[in-house]
């Protein structure tokens, strides 16, 4: 895109067509584009397919996306996941697969919170291991957060 800044995109008001060499260039960008988009949606069909079929309880943490979009450091990364496309997916296969889809509340604390005793600290989003000061657990943040979200369905499933 750099090399091709220079071309004559044409403008309708001043009656200027564009050049042929930037209706070629942006017909092949357009062709990659759209590529690009298929192989992300191709991925994002087949992998809300697979869990559908494979899991009966499926949890979704209901995130902030609008939020994380913010800082410039996540906000590329977050743009290409396609969590909104990925969540919506999941709600209408819940009605042909027939399985329980649980957005899991956004204030809840599943990666500040300790698995094993229950105590809530702060972490920062580059501590990437959670160390608890309570009980002394040592685990992956993410696993961590995860046998939370695991044992927050049991305390649902009690009230």
């Amino acid at each position: 895109q750099w090399r091709n800044r220079n071309k004559v995109l044409g403008n309708r008001r001043a009656g200027i067509d564009p050049s042929k060499n930037a209706v070629k260039y942006y017909q092949k960008l357009r062709k990659k584009h759209k590529r690009i988009t298929n192989i992300r949606e191709d991925f994002l069909q087949k992998i809300t397919t697979l869990l559908a079929k494979t899991y009966q309880h499926i949890l979704v943490e209901n995130l902030n996306i609008k939020g994380m979009m913010a800082n410039h450091k996540l906000s590329d990364a977050l743009s290409n996941l396609g969590l909104y496309r990925f969540r919506e997916l999941l709600s209408y296969k819940q009605e042909c697969f027939g399985f329980l889809l649980t957005i899991v509340d956004r204030w809840f604390p599943s990666s500040k919170t300790c698995s094993v005793c229950g105590n809530i600290q702060l972490m920062p989003l580059c501590e990437r291991v959670y160390h608890c000061h309570n009980c002394g657990q040592v685990m992956a943040r993410d696993l961590n957060a995860s046998i939370n979200l695991e044992n927050w369905t049991k305390n649902a499933d009690g009230l």
